[in-house]
């Protein structure tokens, strides 16, 4: 990945063989001139096969006439807390974030300093594979850790889940246009029982009713080709929604044309087909869990 400053922009160039740009961070920016960039991007000699650039909520309907694929986001619309709490969430997560409360787990407010910083090491450095697949954030250092999560402080809030003086999870929410979106969001493993997840959900909902946000985002709802997993549940169940956003390919080059032509432009793991994609997931799961298992035995894991 490269980053290049163009102008008002700045972009993201990915890729080996087929090299696509888009706007860094893009989640944060709407693209309201996209000839503007092609042109930029063309003038700067910066050699890109491809443009991508998606719509973002609420703006749901197609504005352009480039080649386009339904990108999609998971988010709860916000009206208020009662709503949600009665109409929009699974049973289940009502019982979760009522034993959360008995269990004594209390969600605060909390500074980004460097005990914070800390506790977020311990919850990063609990296990080395999340969600089946090695986990980037395992074993990163004090400072890597620091600045991973300290962007956009000044229209953040961040909570801490505390168990007693362990924190036990956290919550950054950041705050954009038109909606809030999770950045960084994690418990630990061995206090899941406690539902910290879903009591940080119910607050980052409180908080988004507080201040007028109408649309609370965390992440995509569903990943390629996966289609439903734990992941996907978890946020149904919590009260998100799938929303599909236009998002836009615009070929640069010959070979940006034909990687349009041949389904190439995601990437070739993106080009392979639904049937196969979670049977191959199940297989990097194991292999990805045995060899973690054994570099544990053999005292060969990260401390």
């Amino acid at each position: 990945m490269r980053i290049i400053e163009l102008g008002a922009n700045t972009i993201e160039l990915k890729g080996r063989f087929i090299k696509t740009a888009q706007i860094w961070r893009e989640w944060d920016v709407d693209v309201d001139d996209p000839e503007a960039i092609v042109r930029a991007i063309a003038d700067s000699g910066i050699r890109a096969d491809l443009f991508t650039f998606a719509q973002r909520l609420p703006h749901t309907k197609p504005r352009f006439p480039y080649h386009m694929e339904m990108d999609n986001v998971a988010a709860i619309p916000i009206s208020t807390y009662e709503e949600w709490w009665e109409n929009q969430v699974n049973r289940r997560v009502r019982l979760k974030v009522r034993k959360s409360v008995r269990e004594g787990v209390r969600i605060e407010k909390v500074e980004y300093d460097d005990d914070f910083v800390r506790g977020i090491m311990r919850i990063y450095n609990e296990s080395p594979v999340r969600q089946g697949r090695a986990f980037r954030h395992f074993g990163k250092s004090f400072e890597e850790t620091k600045e991973a999560n300290g962007t956009y402080l000044d229209r953040a809030d961040i909570f801490g889940a505390y168990y007693g003086e362990e924190l036990i999870g956290f919550l950054k929410i950041v705050y954009g246009k038109e909606f809030a979106r999770t950045m960084g969001i994690m418990g630990k493993i061995a206090h899941r029982d406690k539902a910290p997840m879903n009591a940080l959900i119910a607050k980052a909902v409180e908080t988004c009713v507080g201040k007028g946000v109408p649309y609370l985002t965390y992440g995509r709802y569903f990943y390629g080709h996966k289609g439903a997993d734990s992941f996907s549940d978890f946020k149904r169940y919590n009260g998100f929604l799938k929303y599909d956003l236009p998002r836009y390919y615009v070929p640069l080059s010959a070979l940006g044309r034909i990687a349009l032509m041949l389904n190439l432009h995601k990437g070739l793991k993106a080009a392979l087909p639904g049937w196969l994609i979670k049977p191959l997931l199940r297989l990097r799961k194991g292999a990805v869990e045995k060899l973690h298992g054994d570099r544990s035995k053999s005292g060969q894991e990260n401390p």
